[in-house]
Parts: C-alpha cells; sequence; structure tokens
C-alpha cells in the first residue's frame, strides 16, 4: 500500500476524513503521542487498526471526541456522574485526560472488549480536534506505532512503523507531551487512575477535591479496564534495564558492568558527559528533576537507543514519582518488562 504523508492543514484534515469516513485508517497528530486514527462507530474500520498493529483483540481502545456535547451520546451517567464529569472537562479539556464511562449501545463492543465502560477523551492538538470534526464521529486512536514498540512522537517514528501499512498519515509535528493520557475510572468509587500520563495525580485530586487511587498495576487473569494495563508495552527492540535512583548511585552502578561499549545509556543531561567517558554510546532526555522532559523526549530517545545497535539500553529513572514523573515510571518499567534496579532510597 502507498502511503501519503500530508501536512495537518485543511487540506491535509479533509483527506484525512474522507479516509476515516470510507472506513479507513490513516495516522493523526495529538499531544501525547500520534495516533492510528479510524472511525471509532465502524467495527470494520475498528478491526482493521488492531489488525495493522498487531493488537491483541482483548486491549481496549480510546474514543477521542472533539467537543464536550459529543460525549453524553456514548455513555449511560447519572447526574452525579456528569457533574463530575464537568467538573474534569472544565479543568483538563481539551487536554491529556481520558475519563471512563459506563457505555451506552452506540460504543460498538470491539472498542470495550467487550467490556461495560467506555474511554473517552478530547484532545488538545487542533488537527486533531479538527479531523474529528470534519469526520464527523468519534475517532478511535490508539498509539500509532506497531504494537508493543515505544509510542511514535514524531512523524519519523510513524513512517518507520506504519509507511506501507495505512493510506494517510498528517504531520502535526512533534508531540508536546510525549506519553499517553492519564486515564481516571469514573465509573465506580472511590475513583482510580488506570494509567498514569500527562495529567497528575496531584492536579486531579486538587479539581476533586478527594483522593484518587491507583489501579494502574495488571490485574492477573481479569480482563484490562484500560489500555496499556494488560501487556508489555513501549519496549525498544534491545533488552531495557531500569535504573531507579539518583544519577550518582547510577553511575557508579554503570561504571561497574563489563563491556559498556556495547550498550546504550539514557540518561539525565548531568550524566550524560560522565557515561560517555565510561564507554556506553549515551543519550540524554532532560534535567534529573525534569520530569516534564522525560516525559516529552522518553519513547524517541528509546527509539534513538535502537537504532545505535546497542546489545542492551540501560535508563536512568528518576524515584521521585510527582508529576508526570509516575507517568515515566509506568512506561520505562512496562518497557523494561519490569527489570528494574532500584539503586537509592527516597
Amino acid at each position: 500500500m502507498h502511503t501519503e504523508i500530508k501536512a495537518a492543514d485543511r487540506e491535509g484534515i479533509l483527506a484525512a476524513a474522507g479516509v476515516i469516513r470510507g472506513g479507513g485508517l490513516c495516522a493523526m497528530p495529538t499531544e501525547t503521542v500520534y495516533g492510528l486514527a479510524a472511525n471509532g462507530l465502524d467495527p470494520a474500520a475498528v478491526r482493521e487498526i488492531y489488525r495493522v498493529k498487531g493488537r491483541p483483540q482483548d486491549n481496549p481502545l480510546i474514543l477521542h471526541i472533539a467537543s464536550l456535547p459529543e460525549l453524553f451520546p456514548l455513555v449511560v451517567i447519572d447526574p452525579e456522574t456528569e457533574a463530575t464529569v464537568r467538573l474534569l472537562a472544565a479543568r483538563f479539556w481539551p487536554g491529556p485526560l481520558t475519563m471512563v464511562l459506563p457505555r451506552s449501545g452506540l460504543v460498538p463492543d470491539v472498542i470495550t472488549a467487550g467490556g461495560p465502560t467506555v474511554a473517552i477523551r478530547m484532545p488538545s492538538h487542533p488537527a486533531a480536534r479538527a479531523l474529528i470534526a470534519a469526520a464527523g464521529v468519534p475517532i478511535a486512536a490508539p498509539s500509532a506505532n506497531l504494537s508493543g514498540k515505544p509510542s511514535p512522537t514524531t512523524l519519523r517514528d510513524v513512517t518507520d512503523d506504519l509507511t506501507g501499512r495505512i493510506p494517510l498519515i498528517l504531520d502535526g509535528g512533534d508531540a508536546a507531551v510525549g506519553v499517553e493520557s492519564t486515564v481516571i475510572d469514573l465509573s465506580r468509587r472511590p475513583f482510580d487512575i488506570l494509567r498514569p500520563g500527562g495529567i497528575s495525580r496531584e492536579a486531579l485530586a486538587a479539581v476533586l477535591g478527594e483522593e484518587v487511587g491507583d489501579a494502574s498495576a495488571p490485574a492477573d487473569g481479569k480482563p484490562p479496564r484500560s489500555p496499556g494495563m494488560k501487556y508489555r508495552h513501549y519496549a525498544p527492540a534491545a533488552p531495557l534495564t531500569g535504573l531507579v535512583g539518583r544519577g550518582e548511585d547510577s553511575l557508579r552502578y554503570l561504571a561497574s558492568l563489563p563491556h559498556p561499549e556495547e550498550n546504550a545509556a539514557v540518561v539525565f543531561d548531568e550524566c550524560a558527559e560522565r557515561a560517555a567517558a565510561l564507554g556506553y554510546r549515551v543519550l540524554s532526555y532532560g534535567a534529573e528533576a525534569d520530569h516534564d522532559a522525560h516525559a516529552r523526549l522518553l519513547f524517541l530517545t528509546l527509539r534513538n537507543a535502537d537504532r545505535t545497535g546497542a546489545g542492551r539500553i540501560y535508563v536512568q529513572i528518576s524515584p521521585d514519582r510527582h508529576g508526570r514523573g509516575d507517568a515515566v515510571f509506568n512506561r520505562l518499567s512496562r518497557s523494561a518488562g519490569g527489570d528494574l534496579i532500584y539503586l537509592s532510597a527516597e
């Protein structure tokens, strides 16, 4: 299949909307990562997402909308829940927050993996919202990568994975957030975060006026309540080991390992020069305390580490999980398949 790349301008949006309305797939930019988009109300189109990505069929998808009124036909909620939805939407939409709510009969089973709830968000990238509006339907859009690989945050990432697999890719520039949306389950009390992401637990708790739980760990044998819960995700081709601790501690650990020249080290900016002196293929992804930079650069840096041909990738991980640090820890834990070494306590 020939893949056309179009700028996310009016012409590109109209072309992509035509693909969506015709039951096809395209890649669209969002502020979190690029998404693989299809008509979320067309079961055949949604099944094509699973086929192209190689995504397991029991991993649910998120529906993307362009305005708050578009949410209500997709859900069945009581007045109290609606008030909570409106409260969160007023503060965080459009933006990187996904709400899980009881689904209506309009939502196909293939979107929810047959479950009773549906995940919905309103992206803030103007091209994403323009595409949803032009297509006239909610858009299902998991990350526009092959299943299991690091999510795509740049046009190159998308073209590397999907050229020849889909007819059109919209170029909307690099993703500003860099990790997927936070997923909060509003279908039961107390509220739980199912996947940490671009909106912090602290920010949600402040708006809701109550603590928000953490249910992001996989529940063995149970259907996933959100994307990103069940499977090893976000993984480069090379095996990855996460080094959780202060930069100084992980540098000492890196210095103790044999054959550094065969491996890559993804490190904090402050540690890059010393890690390079040890012989590693070094990539940096922000200052030690800058969790926003870690989130924005994480997936791109993992892909670039793979491009060095390294036999193994070591990644420094801050033990501070405030703000987007929680999302970065979550993604790297999944990328490493749980292969984490704890080097210091905070």
